[in-house]
């Protein structure tokens, strides 16, 4: 079954609670999204935060993916850019799909309905995202249409002796 995805949910607290159980179930599954194995949801709270804070003060777009349970699946974070020569393109962070969904095809679900989130917003041209080396995410990035334009060696510390590439990737709308 496909998920049911919503661009601007309501913020509150069961929502809050979702899109942290899904971060922490996520990262603890070994996912690359600003935290490594074994992280508390005591731990990810904060960045969620400053993550949901700039969803509520304009900066940030979030995007929900819930399962046939109505539980929240997938996320991902499309923020704008506050530099004015920068405004027609967004960020896209914090990429995730629950590991019980994953290998269903939800990933690229989530992708396609970025893409139609992003375009539906007045004047954005592409999505730019950075994702971290060594798990093989930018060949999944790649099979959704984003081209790698840049990559930064070494620039992710994942722990001592163990830094890995910074990709950036880009989708022209």
């Amino acid at each position: 079954m496909a998920l049911t995805f919503q661009l601007d949910p309501v913020l509150d607290d069961d929502l809050r609670a979702g899109v942290l159980a899904l971060w922490t179930d996520v990262t603890n599954a070994g996912g690359a999204v600003g935290f490594v194995p074994p992280a508390t949801a005591e731990e990810i709270a904060p960045t969620m935060a400053e993550s949901i804070g700039a969803v509520e003060a304009g900066r940030r777009r979030l995007l929900v993916g819930r399962d046939e349970d109505g539980r929240i699946a997938a996320t991902a974070f499309l923020t704008y850019n506050a530099h004015r020569l920068m405004t027609h393109w967004i960020w896209l962070y914090t990429v995730m799909v629950h590991p019980r969904h994953q290998g269903k095809g939800y990933g690229r679900d989530l992708m396609a309905a970025v893409e139609q989130a992003a375009r539906g917003l007045d004047g954005i041209e592409a999505i730019r995202l950075t994702c971290r080396g060594g798990v093989g995410v930018e060949r999944f990035y790649a099979s959704c249409g984003y081209k790698e334009v840049g990559r930064v060696p070494g620039a992710i510390r994942v722990a001592p002796g163990d830094d890995r590439d910074d990709i950036v990737l880009l989708l022209p709308l």
